[in-house]
């Protein structure tokens, strides 16, 4: 358990550093918004929208242009057929070393990285809560039984792949479960969420 809480905080470090830099300049759109904003005898709770409105923009533009959201978006069209964008791309990514991370990697990319506890529910409400780029629902139902089935199924375990490579004593042994395991997962979790489309449950 120490050495999984180890694991999970030092891909929390690694991934909040990877997911802030490097520094972008903020969008027009942004900015416009919060001249908007300042504007005089504008009422406090329409300023606070804006302003509010400003730096959600930012923080979307902030995260795309990081090193993590370029990464996910260079991986992304290979997980595009399970229904994933480049946020749920980086989070199975970082979950091949164990299941456990996922929700570690999504509070990160989702803005909860603040808060120490992953199960606390604000944590998880806002990661439930996720949006994509285009404002629609991260985990819509077809999505979420896509990211069940790859879970249940892929080989999201690295300390497994070693005691394989070690009790074996060849590395094609692992490499073979990995790669099984995988494409096994892939293929059901693509299956489920284009069916799931396909029965108008997006």
């Amino acid at each position: 358990l120490k050495t999984v809480g180890t694991v999970i905080m030092a891909i929390c470090v690694v991934m909040w550093w990877l997911s802030a830099y490097p520094k972008t300049e903020p969008p027009a759109e942004a900015g416009r918004l919060r001249a908007a904003a300042a504007a005089p005898n504008l009422p406090a709770n329409e300023a606070a929208d804006m302003v509010a409105e400003a730096e959600a923009i930012e923080a979307r533009s902030a995260q795309a242009g990081s090193i993590a959201g370029r990464l996910g978006r260079v991986i992304q069209p290979v997980f595009a057929p399970l229904g994933y964008d480049w946020q749920l791309t980086v989070g199975v990514m970082t979950s091949f070393l164990a299941r456990e991370v996922f929700v570690s990697t999504m509070s990160v990319l989702v803005g909860a990285a603040g808060n120490d506890d992953v199960t606390d529910a604000g944590v998880l409400g806002r990661i439930r809560g996720a949006t994509r780029e285009d404002g629609t629902p991260l985990f819509t139902p077809a999505t979420s039984a896509s990211l069940l089935v790859f879970f249940v199924l892929a080989m999201q375990c690295l300390p497994t792949l070693t005691m394989t490579r070690r009790e074996t004593g060849q590395t094609r042994w692992a490499l073979l479960q990995f790669l099984y395991m995988s494409s096994l997962a892939y293929v059901f979790a693509t299956v489920t969420y284009q069916g799931l489309r396909l029965a108008g449950i997006a």
